[in-house]
């Protein structure tokens, strides 16, 4: 779609076409809506930035039909390993055991360029998805039924266009967010470092760290990354005096680099330096504006959890703005959205914080203490975290108000068993509102009953494999089964973006459950918008 030709009104805007404005844009355009994309760029930045992913953002990948395109661009993520001020390995972050809690490799590193050509690619093959490219947005001018937009192209031609909403995914600097003058506010992290991306000959491969790992060293921390086939990257902490644009400079680059490479020894592909800072926005919303991403949260990359929670924050919002743009749930639904995302980044950026600080230390003395204190913690030996376990759940928002097991955590995702072979839950089910019942139970057919009187919430029966239950979906692997059991409940309402409203531990409890999420999505209800305080 060019300037020229698209027409002027629209349900949304997405202002950026990074890879959270590409998710954005591609669940919206299969639900449906008219969307235009812009972003101030033609074409895809063809270096290395995000490199990280996990078994939640790929899971969105596979709902939405991109997995297969995007799998050859796509590794397992090594074990992190960290090393003391004297070498030694003090901690190791890895990911959880199979069975996959939500059917694949919870934690993987990907090359962006051709993943975000993918999700470009997915985005457009909607015909209510259209692109302007090498353009940018200049105002917004909000009005009672929706907002008006100034665009200027590469020739300095001025448009108007108009959306209902406006998403604003255009990055750390976004206009969008200034415009609609929303504060950020400042997590207290600022670093300078310089990130570099190498890819190396097969020769030199061998002589490199087998894992990805972090050099806890006083002198100068590095953190190494195994990307995809023969990327590796390293993020090197930049001195007091250096001067960040001098040491991106290749000779420089490669003395760092020294300890690992030499210049013969791969092609020098990217190297930028950076802040990392933490930084999250007031409000994500106002009015008809909203923003996510780098617009709305920017944190260190310690853990790789970057754009991983763009992505989140682009499954979050949109389910809900289909149900407003559809008119099947009031405006008053997308609230939710500040209040579940930015709590969500304020409580995991404070845990990268602490890693990333802990990593940081400058002082020896202070940097062996640490140590010290991380092997007490192993109970005298490295010890051993998973990046899973890292992630917090939702704490408030769009949830039930009986603080039960599991609320706003995600829900697994088991492998069912099938004429075909196993297939993943949601391949069967589909990823909107879902009720999901232990097909164990005797009651789960009158469970399963009472969600008749709600037929936006369709139920599912589901038992290990060979229980013999009628009209149940066989899971392989247990993982569903040990769930119920861990969590002591028999059933649990989930949402679209895969996170659990609730459960219940009787029939009693899931009508009460049902009919508190169905009088919610009508606005007969005030969700709780109140953010816990997090250690």
């Amino acid at each position: 779609m060019t300037m020229s030709s698209a027409a002027t009104g629209y349900d949304v805007l997405v202002v950026g076409f990074g890879p959270t404005g590409a998710v954005a844009s591609g669940l919206l355009g299969r639900l449906g809506h008219r969307t235009l994309v812009v972003d101030r760029l033609a074409g895809i930045y063809d270096k290395p930035r995000a490199i990280a992913l996990d078994h939640e953002i790929f899971r969105h990948f596979d709902n939405m039909g991109v997995a297969e395109a995007i799998s050859p661009h796509v590794e397992p993520f090594t074990a992190s390993e960290h090393f003391g001020a004297d070498g030694q390995l003090i901690r190791r972050i890895d990911m959880v055991a199979k069975p996959y809690p939500l059917g694949y490799t919870p934690s993987m590193v990907f090359s962006q360029p051709p993943v975000e050509a993918e999700l470009r690619r997915h985005a457009l093959s909607f015909d209510c998805v259209g692109a302007a490219l090498g353009v940018e947005l200049v105002d917004l001018v909000q009005r009672p039924e929706h907002v008006e937009a100034k665009l200027r192209d590469a020739d300095g031609q001025l448009r108007s266009v108009t959306a209902r909403y406006v998403l604003g995914c255009d990055g750390a600097s976004s206009t969008v967010r200034q415009i609609a003058g929303i504060a950020l506010e400042d997590l207290i992290f600022d670093e300078p470092w310089l990130v570099v991306d190498v890819r190396v000959n097969p020769d030199a491969i061998a002589r490199l760290p087998q894992s990805s790992a972090q050099f806890c060293n006083p002198a100068r921390p590095v953190s190494f990354l195994i990307g995809p086939n023969n990327h590796r990257r390293w993020e090197i902490m930049l001195l007091p005096g250096e001067d960040p644009r001098a040491m991106e400079r290749p000779d420089n680059v490669w003395s760092l680099l020294a300890p690992w490479l030499a210049p013969a020894d791969g092609e020098l592909w990217r190297a930028a330096s950076y802040r990392f800072h933490a930084l999250v926005a007031a409000d994500w919303r106002n009015g008809r504006v909203l923003i996510a991403g780098d617009a709305a949260h920017q944190q260190p990359p310690f853990i790789g959890q970057g754009m991983c929670q763009g992505l989140r924050d682009a499954t979050n919002l949109v389910w809900k703005l289909d149900r407003v743009l559809k008119g099947s749930s009031p405006d008053g639904l997308l609230d939710s959205y500040t209040a579940e995302r930015k709590q969500h980044v304020i409580e995991l950026t404070g845990k990268i914080k602490a890693i990333g600080q802990s990593i940081c230390e400058r002082d020896p003395a202070a940097a062996r203490r640490r140590d010290a204190q991380i092997l007490s913690e192993g109970g005298g030996k490295p010890l051993v975290l998973t990046r899973q376990e890292i992630i917090p759940p939702l704490r408030a928002g769009f949830l039930s108000e009986q603080d039960g097991a599991a609320r706003g955590s995600l829900f697994p995702q088991p492998r069912i068993a099938s004429d075909g072979g196993p297939r993943l839950l949601d391949q069967m089910t589909g990823p909107g509102l879902r009720v999901f019942i232990d097909g164990r139970r005797s009651d789960a057919s009158s469970l399963a009953a009472l969600c008749a009187a709600h037929p936006d919430l369709p139920a599912t029966a589901i038992a290990p494999a060979g229980a013999g239950k009628p009209l149940t979906l066989e899971e392989i692997d247990g993982v569903l089964a040990g769930w119920f059991d861990r969590h002591g409940v028999v059933a649990a309402v989930v949402r679209p973006d895969h996170y659990v409203f609730g459960t219940a531990r009787s029939a009693s409890e899931l009508s009460r459950l049902l009919h508190d999420i169905s009088s919610r999505l009508r606005g007969n209800h005030k969700p709780d918008l109140k953010m816990e305080k997090t250690a």
